[in-house]
Formats: C-alpha cells, structure tokens, sequence
C-alpha cells in the first residue's frame, strides 16, 4: 500500500496539476508486483489525440523519476466507472 501511496502523492504533486489545466485528471488503477502501474486518464484529456504521450512524456517521466519500483507505466483506453455511471444516470432520468 506504501507505494501506490507514493505513486498517489506524485500524480497529486506532480502530474494532476498539469493536467488539470487541460480540464483532465488521472485515475490509478492499479500497480503490480512487477512495477507495472495502470492508469486511465478522465476528464478532456481521455478523449485527447495526445493522451499516449502525455502518458509517456508527464506521467511516466514524473513517476519513475519519483518512485523507481515503478518500471511500466501503462495508459489504459476506455471509460472510467465515474463517466459510465454517470452517463447511466443521465440516460435512466431521461428515459424515466
């Protein structure tokens, strides 16, 4: 737990910040006992053309430069649970 607690504190630190200027966040999924660490994008940066480098380029620079456990970071497509329960929400008021 100690580590996705630190992976936590960067992507707070670090990488939200930047994103969140794109009107984006960033959901953990999950990390490995291998080092391999999961992550979706959410917000407008999900849908971007550039979502695969800034995966590459913001969050693993910034994670692996801060937590060296962490050897793969991996962009994970589709959408979060947050974005499909609310649209479930959306469609069953509309649809009553």
């Amino acid at each position: 737990m100690e580590l996705v607690n630190r992976i936590e504190r960067v992507l707070d630190e670090r990488v939200r910040p930047q994103l969140a200027l794109h009107q984006g966040d960033i959901e953990l999924v999950d990390c490995d006992g291998e080092g391999v660490l999961r992550v979706r994008l959410i917000g407008q940066c999900a849908g971007c053309p550039s979502a695969s480098l800034t995966a590459q380029m913001l969050v693993a620079e910034e994670v692996r430069a801060q937590v060296p456990e962490v050897s793969l970071v991996l962009l994970l497509g589709g959408v979060s649970d947050g974005l499909l329960a609310e649209a479930r929400e959306l469609l069953a008021r509309r649809h009553g």
